[in-house]
């Protein structure tokens, strides 16, 4: 279609499909070629698409095609979805792009972008059903269609209902206000709810997810200090939040540094020095590891059987100590446990230590007796491995609580760094338990 001119198919196919399918469809095109094809779109739909389309096309053609057409396109975005893409922008192609913007969305636009990253500010939208305690019911439905014909409203789910100052006073949903159509001379202060649940503009992009989570919604105001409406965070910008927070953490576990880009997109020198620094530190707890079993080097020439079981003894140790990790970390970020449980989840630590640390103590006697270790000399290895294992499930799971307790991510405690930890711890332990019994 592009070769042959055909506008009336472009058209066509920038409206006949899903915007997703649309932009999907436009991958192997180059920047220029996918303006081409947006410009046979409206305005609104034009944006759509263009939101669908990956970050790194979208920052391309900003910086590259016609500035003037690029700030329209900017104008006609959603206002949180059009910041999010202006902060990847190289910042000298920002300050070309906001004078050409309309007026009103760039003085949106820089609202918002003054709102610290990873706070509700940052994400939320300023485009809301907003209505006025003093407004009728016909008034009200005026208003919202009004606003639904010209585009300006991202959802609908939700009517907040402010008073003269902006406060947030109240929320009607639509169809609570249809249902009153029929009620002559009522106003929105009779039918909406006043117990609304907010979260303030400054609040962490976590605690907001764990909000629309805990309470179902499919938006969430936000307020300042003061309870002014300030805009929404709609459900689909926690599916992001969600899908961010789950990578960061997932990163961290595996003992990366969490990348700011996609993986493809990060630099081959930023992705080994988030991976390295990590390796350096882990490297160094391995060090020490050494340093502690050279300690016991004329134990081990003693009894030279000790040194085949060492694989097995950390191993062991640290496995049940990352799994503990893994699941403690999990359980803090959906919210299931909190650092007030500690005294529970030591509790059950312990139980899971001592019998997990018991089934593999037997198994790993008989795989003792079977390198023909004396049968007393054999205890060595179910001695050490119950005390190994309990280590290790406590170390896991207090780790991240303490964590927690200090303010960080507990994701920090990731699961090497909770094995490199009980390898040395292992190793302290299997040999004095060792002397303990072989002397």
């Amino acid at each position: 279609m592009l070769a042959e001119g055909d506008a009336s198919g472009l058209s066509e196919f920038c409206t006949a499909i899903h915007p997703a399918q649309t932009a999907e469809f436009m991958e192997g095109l180059l920047c220029g070629e996918t303006w081409e094809v947006l410009r046979h779109a409206e305005p609104l739909r034009r944006a759509e698409i263009f939101g669908f389309l990956e970050t790194s096309r979208q920052v391309e053609m900003l910086e590259t095609l016609d500035r003037e057409e690029m700030a329209q396109l900017v104008g006609d975005m959603p206002p949180d979805d059009r910041v999010d893409v202006l902060n990847d922008v190289d910042p000298a192609v920002v300050d070309e792009l906001l004078p050409l913007v309309p007026e009103e969305e760039r003085r949106d636009i820089l609202r918002l972008r003054a709102y610290p990253e990873d706070t509700a500010g940052a994400i939320m939208t300023s485009e809301y059903g907003r209505l006025y305690e003093t407004d009728t019911i016909d008034e009200a439905v005026d208003k919202i269609t009004r606003s639904l014909r010209e585009g300006d409203l991202q959802s609908i789910n939700y009517l907040y209902v402010v008073d003269e100052a902006d406060h947030l006073r109240g929320v009607v949903s639509v169809g609570e206000l249809l249902s009153a159509l029929s009620k002559q001379d009522m106003k929105i202060v009779d039918v909406m709810n006043r117990s609304v649940v907010s979260v303030d503009v400054d609040a962490d992009q976590e605690k907001v997810a764990s909000e629309v989570a805990r309470y179902d919604f499919a938006a969430i105001p936000v307020v300042d200090q003061e309870h002014h409406m300030l805009g929404i965070i709609t459900h689909d910008d926690v599916i992001d939040v969600v899908r961010e927070e789950a990578v960061e953490d997932a990163q961290r576990i595996g003992a990366v540094d969490p990348l700011e880009e996609s993986y493809l997109d990060t630099s081959l020198f930023t992705l080994t020095w988030k991976r390295g620094i990590w390796l350096i530190i882990l490297f160094f707890g391995a060090l020490l590891t050494a340093i502690a079993l050279r300690g016991y080097e004329d134990r081990t020439d003693q009894w030279k059987w000790l040194v085949l079981f060492i694989p097995l003894v950390i191993s062991s140790g640290g496995n049940s100590g990352s799994q503990s990790a893994t699941l403690i970390i999990s359980a803090l970020s959906a919210g299931h446990i909190a650092v007030a449980d500690w005294t529970r989840i030591v509790v059950r630590e312990l139980i899971q230590g001592i019998l997990l640390g018991a089934f593999l103590g037997i198994i790993g006697y008989f795989a003792a007796r079977m390198f023909d270790v004396p049968s007393i000399d054999a205890m060595v290895v179910p001695i050490t491995l119950i005390l190994v294992v309990l280590c290790g499930t406590l170390a896991g799971s207090l780790l991240p609580l303490l964590f927690r307790r200090l303010g960080f991510d507990p994701a920090i405690m990731s699961t090497p760094f909770v094995a490199g930890i009980i390898d040395l711890v292992g190793i302290v332990i299997y040999m004095t338990v060792a002397v303990k019994i072989l002397t």
